[in-house]
């Protein structure tokens, strides 16, 4: 028997400022936002739906071509706070991954708005061909606003990891 799931359709992700977050999907990433709401304390079903007693949160829906990014900054209860350079082999998500046509531009770009990675990407890894036609991968991690943990990912054809 199958599962009748029909694909991924967004990734949630609780965020201390609300606007720093659309900062970095929005602005930085490209993503086009498009929805926003928010709740306030005394929503049963919210309640009922997140297991939290007496949630309030502002939230934003961003799309980034093939998935879509759902921000919530929990007014209350408020999360403590966290280890802002959380290893990635602790267990739960380890990290989201963005295909990017230019890795090394994206790279640049980001670091140029304060954002830190684990290493600059090894563009050593991609090859060109006499008829222009690029081979291979790069990618690298990087930290968002927050130390989550992302990927970017510039793919051409090769045997390991295809493209979307």
């Amino acid at each position: 028997m199958s599962v009748p799931i029909r694909g991924v359709h967004h990734i949630g992700m609780s965020v201390p400022d609300i606007d720093v977050a659309r900062r970095f999907y929005v602005e930085l990433l490209g993503a086009e936002e498009i929805s926003a709401t928010e709740w306030e304390p005394g929503n049963d079903w919210i309640d009922s739906v997140v297991a939290l007693k007496g949630s309030a949160a502002r939230t934003f829906i961003a799309r980034l071509k093939n998935v879509q990014i759902e921000c919530f900054e929990y007014l209350s209860p408020r999360s403590p706070e966290v280890e802002e350079a959380r290893p990635v082999n602790l267990f739960g998500y380890t990290h989201i991954g963005f295909e990017v046509d230019d890795v090394q531009a994206t790279y640049e770009r980001m670091v140029e708005a304060g954002l830190t990675f684990h290493a600059p990407p090894d563009l050593t890894m991609i090859t060109t061909d006499e008829d222009g036609r690029k081979a291979g991968f790069s990618a690298t991690y990087g930290r968002d606003f927050f130390g989550n943990v992302f990927e970017i990912m510039e793919i051409h054809d090769n045997e390991l990891i295809k493209p979307n």
